[in-house]
């Protein structure tokens, strides 16, 4: 079964991601299957992965569902860990260089 995390877990990574992260979100897109997106939000999150929306050129949105690369977690902090991994894959795919994390 799929961990659900608390409301203020999820309210807190999207807020962190969308406000602080947008580039981030973006790459995270076009590397995981929508390399036209010109901007992308987190919008919820489990224990199996990210949901991201994606807008195309046009407007057009797009669902977008990412597993997290070390799989299942349960913990909050494990949640920073796997988006930091989905961060540095998308560079990896993209052929980017990823910024240092702290």
């Amino acid at each position: 079964m799929t961990h659900t995390f608390d409301e203020a877990a999820i309210s807190g990574v999207l807020g962190h991601m969308n406000d602080d992260h947008r580039d981030d979100n973006l790459l995270i897109a076009r590397a995981f299957g929508e390399p036209e997106a010109v901007s992308s939000t987190m919008t919820f999150f489990d224990g199996d992965g990210g949901d991201w929306q994606a807008t195309l050129p046009g407007g057009d949105v797009r669902e977008l569902r990412v597993a997290w690369p070390g799989g299942s977690i349960t913990e909050r902090r494990e949640v920073r860990r796997e988006i930091v991994a989905l961060y540095d894959a998308a560079c990896e795919r993209l052929g980017l260089e990823p910024r240092p994390h702290d």
